[in-house]
């Protein structure tokens, strides 16, 4: 009768199969089949014999792999309910199949000896080796059946080493367990490898394709336990494992698994004396068979297998490189190998294959041998540096896309990347590695890399521009586009020459610099004439590279301000394009970063650059407003040199009165100050717009430009001298704080604080255009204007720009990109000075008179109708109380979700036209903004290591944004002085701590880590001295829990959290019982173990545990609402047992084999 049932539900279960598996099948047919199959695994109590009915070899395979499911499911999920005859039975019929139960190697289905391996490794994770002693002994002799058996031998073991040691799938008592019997047991295991490798590699040398599967098994194998059993094994009979591993490298279906199991097995990290023998593949065999191997694989073109193998192999001579550098020493008794030279030459073979992946795996290996202390002076090393050098000035131009077929990179490139633009960026990340380790060859031989250097910008210059195939596209056939064959040897060019030149002057003494040779270069390129705007950059980052000769021989500085200057007006009436555009910036960051890196130098031609300033000022068509703030920076930098407060002072006044008069004219003030006024005042206001004629608003936008920026660089650019002496000397010291620091007064403050009014004006009309009302009054070609620009949207999105950005486009395509830009510019700008102005000023700024009802009125006018991307600018203002309070309003109207901080905005931008992109563009924003704030918090409130609060501000405008990103915060945050007194204003102090345990549960990995270890604690700490509403405490406690429950499946923040989480309760407890209440509802939490850890936490006398036992236990206690990964949240649990604990035994004095102990048999295994 149980037969028949077992071929009845067999039949059935064959059917259910057939129609799940069968692509016809309607989904009705195939969910019902699925919840047959899936009903029959959990409550069918008959599954081992159906199980073992279908995985006979007289099914079908899909059939076969069912039930061995089948068999897997009952091991996972029943063993613990079956008796000890069961278990037999069911062992005994796995083993069985394992035996007997598969086709010959060469026809069984992967799958099928896949899940047959499974079923093994999960009993042995239950029973072994408590209650199966022989397992290892049955193994052995399993595999002596044949090459089947001892494949599947192969699967099992692998299988084990990862599920034990690689991912840790057990319970950790039964992982000890196991990883401790593997780790007694592993000279034998690995002495069976090893044999089982040897044997079918020699019987596949010489008869069969199915020994070469198990020769692959083994190496698969061999390279799971490689990663972690004990170097002496590895290393074991004079690395016979590795020599092995060497000789198969010349074995093409094998050589990819012996070079993976190589590579682990070089790269292991460990005692530097057990790590010595690896120093035998130096020798001169080993070295030949990787050569040989090598010239092989890449000998008969590109083979993608061959290739995958080139990349391991590389690999390998990167890990005996990274070896050979930690084993020797000044204080090692380890040598320079003595085939050192042959490594290096191989090596360098690798750096100068086509492949840009090869190139870029060599270049970490290339610089810790630079680097080494005791191989960056060997003479074989310092040989080849030349020779390295050389790779560079090929590997440095960029060559190799993989939609061209211009170089033999190419060909490489369309197997490694699938784009243009992820070849362009892989390229870009690899040559500013590159730079790093050739500026460490330059240290070691700078006036060879010097040379180098000099004698390819000579051949530049010399050379004619080729502009290549693909010409630029304006009809000027000789400019250069980014891929001109001239533009890419320029470009790559002048990356080596930057470097070369500034790696010399920092390492070469002053009297051993070539001067006359720097100077000579100079004046070459500064006599060099071209056309070319892609050229030109190049050129002028020459000229920056070259400028530090210019400190030796001063006379030269004239010659290069006029061919710098020249630069900057060369294009007057050529279209203004792209790459013009980009030149011309060029021209002016280089001239401020001579006047900022060398102002000394630049002083005593002060009155000729400013002369030439005046001129180009004069002109208002001349320059764009940019260029004009640029040069008048540059200016103001030097006046810092004067070290004198009324002459620079003056200065500046002169230098501001062509702004004055523009920014407090009755025309500008009416326009700032009057929304309507402002918009016909811009020309946002137009109803149409004909493109032939001439922006008659233009103008108009450029003065207003002009001012902002000038205001902006001055504030930024103005500073008094770093030293106090000189500073007292100069009459900018006006007095001394209570403390003893000195108060210091910024020339530019007269001048700026009479602007001050106007450009609140701005801000306040600004925000006024966000109202309904005055968004209807854009005209209709600029009804979008005030909407985020293109650029920035690519850029919150994370997308890459387009890698062919024609040089010769307009610079603005559209006259509404050219109004968005000037509205984003503007206003960006407004704020920037609002942020600069008091470290500028300091108490000159913060004492104008009502300063802070000048700023709410400006600043915080309409901002319920200003979108989110209006609100990053104000993270850079000095209106802190108010701002975190208004954020604090704004996160707490957010909705859930992934919008836990989604504020108001964006909803009128391209929402009908691509509403997934603007879903992800607010996603990202949202998220962006946060961060912004919590940085912005983390700043203001909590003490920074090794802060200096006495610096000088900022004169080369380092942006105050990107100096939050490098916070270190102590081990012990402390609030600032600036957090004491926020957090002692109610209404600020609410706002910074609803801020930011609030960003605990937001879905933002980042912002939580950030808030968690940065500002929770020293924000509550702060205020437990006072009293708290019991709302308030349960509302603090909840959202550290709801942080964990959102980001517990992250195991940095879930460490994080739960330590915040630990010191809340700790810290609130004793005073607030409600937070007791909160604890309660955690699911499946022990009461019992609760009333435990309270009653130690209330009486401190009963505290014995150390601080680590005590968070373990309160971890164990709110594991209920740590957050799962969404794959595990409906994962059925597997539970393993532990099994009684290992008897430890005294070592023995004689070998002995527990596993051929002959004592026992079946009745014996899984004993209780």
């Amino acid at each position: 009768m149980a037969m028949d049932q077992v071929n009845a539900l067999c039949e059935e279960l064959v059917k259910a199969v057939t129609v799940m598996m069968d692509p016809s099948s309607t989904q009705r047919y195939r969910l019902e089949a699925l919840k047959f199959c899936e009903e029959f695994k959990e409550k069918c109590p008959i599954c081992v014999p159906c199980g073992l009915r279908l995985a006979e070899k007289t099914q079908i395979a899909i059939v076969r792999h069912f039930g061995l499911q089948i068999l897997e499911h009952v091991v996972k999920f029943r063993w613990n309910s079956m008796s000890r005859l069961e278990k037999v039975y069911l062992k005994n019929s796995v083993m069985e199949l394992t035996a007997n139960g598969t086709l010959d190697i060469l026809e069984e289905e992967n799958h099928i000896k896949d899940v047959l391996s499974r079923i093994v490794v999960e009993m042995i994770k239950r029973e072994w080796p408590q209650h199966w002693p022989d397992m290892l002994v049955e193994l052995d002799t399993l595999s002596k059946q044949g090459e089947t058996q001892t494949e599947l031998v192969m699967f099992i073991l692998l299988r084990l080493a990862e599920d034990v040691v690689t991912f840790q799938t057990l319970p950790p008592q039964r992982r000890r367990d196991i990883q401790q019997t593997l780790t007694q047991n592993m000279e034998k295991i690995f002495s069976f490898l090893l044999n089982t490798l040897q044997e079918n590699v020699n019987k596949y040398q010489q008869v069969a394709q199915a020994y070469c599967r198990v020769a692959i098994a083994a190496l698969n194998t061999l390279a799971g336990y490689t990663d972690w059993v004990s170097l002496s094994h590895i290393t074991a009979e004079n690395c016979k494992l590795l020599e092995m591993l060497c000789l198969l490298l010349s074995e093409q279906e094998l050589q990819l698994g012996a070079a993976e199991c190589l590579l682990i097995a070089v790269s292991r990290k460990g005692k530097l004396e057990d790590r010595k023998p690896l120093m035998i593949l130096f020798g001169d065999a080993v070295m030949h068979y990787m050569l040989s191997a090598a010239q092989t694989a890449d000998g008969g073109g590109l083979v993608e297998k061959h290739y995958v193998f080139l990349k391991r192999l590389c690999q390998v001579l990167c890990a005996l490189g990274s070896q050979l550098c930690a084993l020797l020493g000044p204080d090692s008794d380890v040598e320079t190998p003595a085939n050192f030279g042959k490594y290096l030459e191989s090596f360098l073979a690798f750096t100068t294959h086509p492949s840009q992946f090869l190139r870029s795996s060599t270049q970490m290996t290339w610089g810790a041998l630079f680097r080494h202390e005791v191989l960056s002076r060997d003479p074989l090393l310092l040989a080849i540096i030349p020779k390295y050098l050389r790779a560079c000035m090929t590997n440095l131009v960029k060559m190799g896309f993989p939609s061209k077929t211009d170089n033999p990179s190419c060909e490489y490139s369309r197997l490694d990347f699938d784009s243009d633009e992820d070849f362009n960026a892989f390229f870009n990340s690899s040559r500013a590695q590159q730079g790093e380790v050739m500026r460490l060859a330059c240290r070691l031989d700078p006036k060879t890399s010097f040379q180098m250097a000099g004698e390819w910008l000579k051949y530049q210059l010399s050379a004619a521009i080729d502009t290549g195939s693909m010409k630029s596209g304006s009809g000027e056939s000789g400019l250069c586009s980014i891929f001109s064959p001239s533009f890419v040897q320029w470009e790559a060019m002048t990356f080596f020459v930057e470097g070369v030149v500034n790696q010399m002057f920092r390492t070469v003494d002053k009297e051993e610099i070539p001067v006359n040779d720097g100077i000579e270069l100079l004046q070459m390129v500064l006599n060099f004439e071209t056309k070319d705007p892609l050229i030109l950059s190049c050129v002028l980052t020459n000229v920056s590279a070259l400028f530090s000769f210019v400190t030796f021989r001063p006379e030269f500085l004239p010659q290069v301000f006029s061919k710098v200057n020249s630069l900057s007006v060369n294009f007057i009436l050529a279209p203004r394009t792209r790459a013009v555009r980009n030149v011309r910036r060029h021209a002016c960051s280089s001239i401020i970063k001579m006047c900022r890196d060398y102002p000394q130098l630049v002083l005593p031609n002060f009155d000729m650059l400013y002369d030439h300033v005046k001129q180009l000022l004069s002109n208002e068509l001349l320059l764009t407003q940019m260029e004009k703030c640029a040069l008048m920076e540059a200016l103001v930098l030097i006046s810092n040199q004067f070290k004198n407060y009324e002459r620079q002072k003056l200065f500046i006044e002169e230098l501001m009165a062509p702004v004055a008069s523009i920014w407090l004219s009755e025309e500008m003030h009416r326009a700032l100050s009057d929304a309507d006024a402002f918009l016909a005042f811009v020309g946002a206001d137009q109803k149409s717009y004909d493109l032939v004629q001439e922006d008659p608003c233009g103008l108009n936008r450029a003065r207003m430009s002009f001012c902002v920026y000038s205001i902006l660089g001055v504030v930024k650019r103005t500073s008094w001298p770093p030293d106090l002496e000189e500073a007292k000397a100069g009459g900018f010291v006006v007095g001394y704080t209570p403390t003893g620091n000195p108060i210091f007064r910024n020339p530019c403050t007269e001048q700026v604080l009479k602007l001050l009014d106007n450009l609140l004006a701005l801000i306040r009309t600004h925000n006024s255009l966000y109202a309904p009302e005055m968004l209807a009054k854009l005209g209709e070609p600029f009804s979008k204007a005030l909407d985020m620009i293109d650029a920035e949207k690519s850029t919150i999105l994370g997308l890459p720009q387009p890698l062919l950005d024609l040089n010769d486009s307009p610079v603005y395509k559209t006259i509404l990109e050219k109004m968005q830009r000037f509205f984003c510019t503007l206003y960006e700008n407004c704020f920037h000075i609002l942020g600069k102005a008091g470290p500028s000023m300091q108490q000159d700024f913060y004492t104008v008179e009502q300063l802070s009802t000048q700023l709410l009125s400006s600043a915080f006018v309409n901002l319920d109708n200003l979108p989110d991307y209006r609100l990053r600018p104000f993270l850079v203002s000095p209106i802190v109380g108010p701002l975190f309070t208004y954020l604090h309003m704004v996160s707490s109207r957010s909705g859930k979700g992934s919008k836990e901080a989604s504020w108001s905005g964006c909803e009128d931008e391209t929402t009908d036209e691509n509403p997934e992109s603007q879903e992800m563009l607010e996603e990202q924003l949202v998220r962006m903004l946060t961060r912004e704030v919590v940085d912005l918090i983390t700043v203001c409130c909590v003490s920074k290591k090794g802060a200096d609060h006495t610096a000088t501000p900022a004169a080369d405008g380092e942006d105050e944004e990107m100096m939050a990103t490098e916070v270190a915060t102590p081990a012990t945050a402390e609030l600032t002085d600036l957090g004491k007194c926020l957090t002692k204003h109610e209404d600020v102090c609410t706002a910074l701590l609803i801020l930011a345990f609030n960003s605990l549960a937001w879905k933002d990995t980042l912002s939580c880590q950030r808030t968690t270890t940065q500002l929770c604690w020293p924000l509550l700490k702060q205020v437990l001295s006072g009293t708290l509403l019991a709302e308030a405490v349960t509302w603090l406690f909840t959202s550290v829990l709801k942080g964990l429950q959102t980001h517990g499946q992250h195991d940095g923040c879930m460490a994080s959290l739960v330590h915040l989480a630990f010191q809340t309760y700790e810290a609130l407890r004793p005073r607030y019982v409600e937070i007791r209440a909160v604890m309660e509802q955690i699911p499946d939490i022990q009461k019992e173990s609760l009333d435990q850890f309270d009653c130690k936490l209330l009486n401190p006398s009963l505290q014995k545990a150390a601080d680590k036992r005590r968070k373990d236990q309160f971890k164990r206690l709110i594991a209920g609402c740590i957050g799962k990964p969404l794959g595990e949240q409906f994962r059925k649990e597997v539970h393993i047992k532990n099994l009684p604990s290992l008897f430890k035994k005294t070592k023995p004095t004689h070998d002995s084999d527990a596993l051929d102990n002959d004592e026992g048999g079946l009745a014996t295994i899984f004993e209780p």
